[in-house]
């Protein structure tokens, strides 16, 4: 496999720590030859991690795509959610091959332009659906390929999000309101619809869903607790949300998505700056801390899943029920159980740790994406525009269902009354 070039849009957490590393571990398979990011402690960074020069570091992905030449073969684009839909369809246009963060993009007539503009330049658009990459997830799929639990009948999916991780990203974080970023089942969630699809192998047909921000709010703030946790709160010792006692404690490596300056004293003057020191009941959070959907599939199959931020660990837990045999899987423990209904036997398979995030979901993501370009399959990709645009439009179904009390929404119909949005 040839080098391949890359440029990064947005240098956060995602595109410098996540996706940009490959290229160190893997050299002769990808260079990272650019970098378009308006905060310069993170575009120095990626800069001198990657050797690349000064000419070709930028404040905006406007500049870096408005040039008269393609400087890369490759944009990875990580910026925040809403900002995806423009410099995905700039560089699709130039001729670049795009990784892009999920979710494509709040808005469904979006995720549907840009599947279209991938098309239309016959270019490679993979979306970062990285639980479809790892071991955990494509195993379970080639053990239902296989018929080793028979029909699935019904599959159930809990997404522990874990009390801390809801409330650095989801009550004080960059997605915490879903007008700035997007609705929980779309930023945190899409993963779950896509797995759920992808495992099924099947369409949803129908989809319907409850919940709410229940905790997270005004009312529930501690008598006399101040807008910041570091402005002399009186119940530091007895909440569990307190920024303070957090990152500077068991949280510290969450600080580094806040601040460069990791040390005590950098921490707190970020904490003192920044959204991430703000009181968990007084910040501008409106994204839902529960929700559960329910979804019927095209053969009559059943799947629920639950996203609760209220658990003691950060982990998917799965169960899918065949007509055989049942799997049953913790992604924190990384292993699954297959159970046959005739033999009574359980076959527990213990995977490796894997290389890095997202139980090596965005090392597999990154080696296969280069592949897919270089020997083909790029319209059918493992988690191409294609794939994905139908695992977002469950979660926009989910999320609308659950804004109108739980009514049940035809994802066929959904699709094509945006189709028709789109050529009106």
């Amino acid at each position: 496999m040839k080098t391949m070039t890359a440029i990064i849009i947005g240098a956060g957490d995602r595109g410098a720590r996540a996706y940009a590393p490959y290229a160190l571990a893997f050299p002769n398979e990808l260079k990272i030859v650019g970098v378009a990011e308006p905060g310069m402690e993170r575009r120095t960074k990626l800069q001198q991690a990657h050797g690349i020069p000064d000419e070709n570091c930028y404040d905006s992905w406007e500049e870096v795509l408005n040039l008269d030449r393609k400087m890369a073969d490759i944009a990875i684009i990580c910026t925040l959610d809403r900002n995806h839909i423009k410099p995905t369809m700039r560089a699709l246009e130039l001729g670049y091959h795009v990784l892009l963060e999920k979710p494509m993009s709040p808005d469904p007539l979006e995720c549907i332009a840009m599947e279209q503009a991938a098309k239309k330049y016959n270019r490679q658009l993979t979306i970062c659906h990285v639980l479809r990459y790892t071991e955990f997830w494509s195993t379970i799929k080639k053990v239902i390929a296989k018929g080793e639990i028979g029909e699935v009948v019904s599959l159930q999916l809990n997404e522990n999000v874990e009390v801390m991780h809801m409330s650095h990203s989801f009550v004080r974080g960059n997605w915490n309101n879903k007008e700035k970023s997007s609705p929980m089942i779309l930023q945190k969630s899409c993963h779950d619809m896509d797995i759920i699809s992808f495992v099924m192998g099947k369409k949803c047909k129908r989809i319907n869903s409850y919940g709410s921000l229940l905790h997270f709010k005004e009312e529930h703030a501690p008598v006399g607790a101040p807008q910041r946790c570091l402005d002399g709160c009186p119940a530091e010792l007895e909440c569990p949300y307190h920024a303070g006692r957090y990152y500077l404690g068991e949280g510290k490596g969450w600080a580094k998505k806040f601040t460069e300056d990791y040390t005590n004293e950098g921490i707190i003057k970020a904490l003192k700056e920044t959204p991430y020191g703000k009181c968990v009941y007084r910040s501008d959070n409106n994204v839902v801390d529960h929700q559960v959907v329910n979804m019927e599939f095209e053969d009559g199959a059943t799947a629920t899943f639950s996203m609760c931020g209220f658990t003691r660990e950060q982990t998917r837990i799965v169960q899918i029920m065949g007509t055989k045999g049942e799997i049953r899987g913790n992604m924190e423990e990384n292993s699954i159980s297959i159970f046959d209904f005739l033999t009574k036997h359980e076959t527990v398979i213990k995977f490796d740790n894997p290389v890095g995030g997202h139980g090596g979901g965005d090392n597999g993501i990154m080696r296969t994406f280069l592949k897919e370009i270089q020997f083909g399959n790029s319209v059918d990709s493992v988690s191409s525009a294609s794939a994905s645009v139908r695992s977002h439009l469950m979660a926009f179904a989910a999320e609308d269902s659950r804004l109108n009390k739980g009514q049940s929404i035809n994802i066929d119909e959904y699709y094509q009354s945006l189709l028709e949005n789109i050529k009106a």
